[in-house]
């Protein structure tokens, strides 16, 4: 778990010197915000704390990531209590939880607060010395926000047909979610991960060249209609979500031919809702639908128990 806190921390960093201050409380907040809960939510119930398992920090993390720069603080705090008690502790903590819970969090948020959840300022002058007026913003307000706002990528193409530059999508220089950062770093850590047998590799691949082969075939249909497999792989969460997200090692399935349905699954999934959907982005709808199949795949494809043979029918 400490080393996919490590594998994390520089598309953080990176997050921090693009969006600046704002992008940094918002994942500490969010960080903090899941720590406590799980720590209290121990305490309350006798148990000793673990979140010495580092577990719940990479939930607090990933969250952070998923959540606008400019997002009212105490909105990310009640985000991370419902992400660690509702999704992991109601379900029996680590190694129960069905679905990502940090994708759980941001699911909830995105249904109580959608205008907030899509609202993404103009990126100050001065990043590191002032902060939106949303930050701060009381509890249970309407939060007021200074500037005009900005459409990311993806609801740009969608809605205006304007395609954003490949290499601002790369490294992370365009509008979005804190984690929307530079693909080139989430690679690297997932590349870590993977050097260090920490994660399995068919599941990225798999969403990845999903997203690539389907939509450069709707590409080569009708060009002006479908954006290119090179936007779709570098916009949004795709990268955050497939590399750090998808991969959990509770939500996915157990054996290898399983998580290449999985991770197909949610590149089918991802494409459709961001063609065809009413919502420009659709990684964590897909993350979360794949989630909930994941039993279902494993009861599917069981491995053949070591020493038998496969039974033929009675003739």
């Amino acid at each position: 778990m400490f080393n996919v806190v490590l594998a994390m921390l520089p598309v953080c960093f990176y997050s921090v010197y693009v969006f600046g201050l704002a992008s940094l409380l918002v994942l500490v907040t969010a960080t903090v915000s899941c720590v406590l809960t799980e720590h209290v939510l121990c305490r309350i119930n006798g148990k000793p704390t673990t979140i010495g398992d580092w577990s719940v920090t990479i939930t607090g993390i990933l969250y952070g990531l998923t959540l606008p720069p400019s997002l009212p603080l105490w909105m990310v705090f009640a985000g991370g209590v419902i992400a660690v008690a509702v999704a992991k502790y109601l379900f029996g903590g680590l190694g129960y939880n069905t679905f990502n819970p940090a994708l759980v969090g941001r699911a909830i948020l995105q249904a109580a607060f959608p205008a907030a959840m899509t609202t993404w300022p103009d990126a100050p002058v001065n990043r590191y010395g002032s902060l939106p007026s949303s930050t701060l913003a009381l509890p249970l307000t309407k939060p007021v926000y200074d500037g005009v706002s900005g459409a990311t990528p993806l609801s740009d193409w969608k809605f205006n047909r304007v395609a954003s530059d490949t290499g601002d999508l790369f490294m992370g220089t365009i509008t979005g979610s804190t984690g929307e950062t530079c693909a080139l770093l989430i690679l690297i850590g997932g590349i870590y991960l993977v050097a260090r047998k920490m994660m399995n590799w068919r599941i990225p691949v798999s969403i990845l060249a999903t997203v690539a082969i389907f939509t450069g075939i709707l590409h080569l249909i009708d060009p002006e209609k479908f954006a290119g497999p090179f936007f779709m792989l570098f916009s949004g969460g795709l990268m955050l979500g497939a590399v750090f997200m998808a991969t959990d090692m509770v939500g996915s399935p157990i054996t290898h031919t399983g998580t290449v349905i999985y991770g197909v699954l949610i590149g089918v999934l991802v494409v459709l809702i961001r063609v065809w959907g009413g919502m420009p982005e659709g990684v964590m709808y897909a993350i979360l639908i794949g989630n909930a199949v994941t039993p279902q795949i494993d009861s599917w494809i069981q491995p053949r128990v070591y020493g038998t043979v496969k039974q033929r029918p009675a003739s």
